[in-house]
């Protein structure tokens, strides 16, 4: 990402707010359950948010055969220093777990979250370029935007174009190093539900940090109670368009 780790936290915050914005009406979107501040001894000081997600119309053909549309009704717990807890009360069995560490680098870190031999042997590693457009199911279903970053440029940072190789060149830069784990011991779909959910972060993940700076002139030079205000106001909104609320 061209930006510091510093407006990554403000760009992050934003985009969230926005994204969730966007992609709520009456039926669908995002609820805010609980958003408050936390301090534990694993993760130190950060942000507690739960969430409930309501994605049905986002779910592939081949799930809707064998589960209802509420089968992609999702709760998330997020502790923002960064660890995030997705479950599906459908599918009980179900979870996915993402883990960020951020580090003010080009993405050359190596084993960032410390894992042991036997999870190197088993991880798979993908770098996504935000100047890069994907192409498949889910990049369709969950991107919106249309940024093309060879030719933008930020009329307040004079940051972009991002042409090749601008990870190498760019100052400042930032990583946000992302560890998914998914279980879903499901016998006869359980690695195909496994592959599509992690196909779906792969596009979330790209969507997200794309607006993340797109909308630099939005969001830059924002202080951080500027933000949680605009954050409450949002979850006030979030919770109005949200029409008949599902209990979990």
């Amino acid at each position: 990402m061209p930006m510091s780790l510093e407006e990554y936290q403000t760009a992050q915050m934003y985009m969230v707010m926005k994204m969730q914005q966007q992609s709520t009406n009456g039926a669908e979107g995002v609820e805010v359950l609980e958003n408050r501040p936390f301090q534990a001894d694993a993760f130190g000081k950060g942000q507690y948010t739960s969430k409930v997600y309501r994605l049905q119309s986002k779910a592939p053909a081949w799930l809707t055969t064998i589960a209802p549309k509420d089968a992609l009704v999702m709760q998330e717990e997020a502790w923002n220093a960064y660890p995030r807890l997705i479950k599906c009360p459908y599918f009980t069995k179900f979870c996915l777990t993402i883990e960020t560490v951020h580090r003010a680098d080009n993405g050359t870190s190596e084993n960032v979250h410390f894992l042991n031999e036997e999870q190197l042997a088993a991880r798979q590693v993908e770098t996504i370029d935000i100047a890069s457009a994907a192409t498949d199911y889910w990049s369709y279903a969950i991107g919106s935007n249309t940024f093309d970053f060879s030719k933008f440029k930020s009329a307040k940072t004079g940051r972009g174009p991002l042409l090749d190789g601008w990870q190498d060149n760019c100052n400042p830069v930032m990583t946000a190093y992302k560890l998914v784990t998914v279980d879903a011991p499901y016998w006869g779909f359980g690695y195909r539900l496994e592959q599509a959910l992690l196909a779906g972060e792969r596009a979330l993940f790209m969507e997200s940090h794309r607006n993340c700076f797109g909308w630099i002139d939005e969001w830059f030079g924002m202080t951080m109670q500027q933000i949680r205000e605009l954050e409450q106001q949002g979850d006030c909104l979030l919770k109005e368009k949200i029409s008949k609320p599902i209990l979990l």
